[in-house]
C-alpha cells in the first residue's frame, strides 16, 4: 500500500482491535455488534451449499463422498430437499438477495469447486448444510476362555444416541487457507486496499489482511448464534452448540460462512422430522429468519 495517512489510520484501528478482550464462542460469550459506521453496505449473494451428493463411494478421488445415512435415506438428498426450499424461501422473503447453490442436482460437487462457486459469485455468506451420524460403538464381548482367562470378541454396534443441532464454524489452525481465499477474491473483485503482491513486512498489509480474517470469522460466529437461536428455542430442537472444525469449503470461502448440521440421520427421530415435510419446512423457516436478522444488523448505519 503505497497511500501513509491510510497505514497509519489502518495501525490506529488495529491498535484498538489488539487490546480488545478475546471471544470465544466455546465459553458462551457472544459477540456485540460492530460500532463502525456501515457506508452503504447491502448483502447482496447468498451461496446455499447442499452437502454431498452422487453416487462415488467414501474416499474417491476429488474428495467426493455420499455423505451420512439412516435407516431410509441419505445426507445427500435431505440436504438437496432444504437446500431447494431454502433458495425459494429466501426469494420469497427476502427478495432483492440473490441465491446461488453449489448444486441443484443428486451430482455432487467436489469441495474445492464448492468454495470456487461461493467465491466466483462474490458471495457475502455461506451456509452448507449437512446431517449429522455417529460412528458405531465396539463392544467386546467374552465368547469363552483359554487357561481360566477371557476370550473376547469385538462386534461393531450403530449409535443412534446423537441428536439436535450443531453449527460449525473454521478452526483457527487453517487460517493460512483463509488469507490466501481472502486475498485472492479482494484482488480479483478489484479492491484497491489489497495489494495483488503484498509485502509480507509492511504492517499495513498484514492488519488489513488481519482485519479481513477478524471480520469474517467474527461474523461467521454471530450467523451461527442466529441460526442456531432460531432452530433451537423457536422450533424446540436439542442443541449441541456451536464448534470451530477444519472444513474446507469453510475456509476457502471468502466471506463469513457456517455449516449447519440439521440433525442426526441416524437417530430414528432426526431421521422422521429431517424427511418430513413439516420438518424441512421448520428448519428452512428459522435459517430464513436468521438471515433476515442478520442482513438486518449488518447494513444498519451505526451512530
Amino acid at each position: 500500500m503505497k497511500n501513509k495517512a491510510l497505514k497509519r489510520l489502518i495501525l490506529g484501528l488495529s491498535l484498538l482491535v489488539t487490546f480488545l478482550p478475546s471471544l470465544s464462542f466455546a465459553l458462551g460469550i457472544h459477540f456485540k455488534h460492530d460500532t463502525v459506521t456501515n457506508s452503504g453496505y447491502k448483502l447482496k449473494t447468498i451461496i446455499i451449499d447442499p452437502g454431498h451428493g452422487g453416487h462415488h463411494p467414501a474416499g474417491a478421488p476429488g474428495n467426493y463422498s455420499n455423505g451420512a445415512s439412516g435407516s431410509y435415506s441419505f445426507e445427500r438428498n435431505v440436504t438437496l430437499a432444504l437446500a431447494l426450499k431454502l433458495q425459494k424461501e429466501i426469494e420469497k422473503e427476502i427478495p432483492n438477495l440473490k441465491v446461488v447453490l453449489t448444486r441443484t442436482t443428486e451430482d455432487d460437487v467436489s469441495f474445492q469447486r464448492r468454495a470456487q462457486i461461493a467465491n466466483e459469485n462474490k458471495g457475502d455468506l455461506f451456509i452448507s448444510l449437512h446431517c449429522n451420524s455417529l460412528p458405531d460403538r465396539h463392544i467386546h464381548e467374552v465368547v469363552g476362555h483359554k487357561h481360566h482367562k477371557p476370550i473376547y470378541h469385538t462386534i461393531s454396534v450403530p449409535d443412534h444416541s446423537g441428536r439436535g443441532v450443531l453449527m460449525l464454524v473454521y478452526g483457527f489452525w487453517r487460517s493460512g487457507e483463509g488469507e490466501n481465499a481472502i486475498k485472492q477474491n479482494k484482488i480479483e473483485g478489484g479492491d484497491s486496499e489489497m495489494n495483488s503482491d503484498p509485502d509480507p513486512n509492511d504492517p499495513a498489509s498484514l492488519i488489513l489482511m488481519n482485519e479481513y480474517k477478524r471480520k469474517y470469522r467474527k461474523q461467521s460466529i454471530h450467523l451461527a448464534e442466529l441460526i442456531d437461536t432460531e432452530l433451537v428455542n423457536t422450533d424446540g430442537r436439542h442443541n449441541e452448540g456451536i464448534r470451530e472444525q477444519g472444513i474446507y469449503v469453510l475456509c476457502h470461502s471468502a466471506m463469513p460462512a457456517v455449516l449447519v448440521e440439521t440433525g442426526y440421520i441416524d437417530n430414528p427421530d432426526d431421521e422422521a422430522y429431517l424427511n418430513s415435510e413439516d420438518g424441512q419446512n421448520e428448519i428452512v423457516a428459522s435459517i430464513v429468519r436468521a438471515i433476515i436478522n442478520y442482513k438486518a444488523e449488518v447494513e444498519q448505519v451505526s451512530p
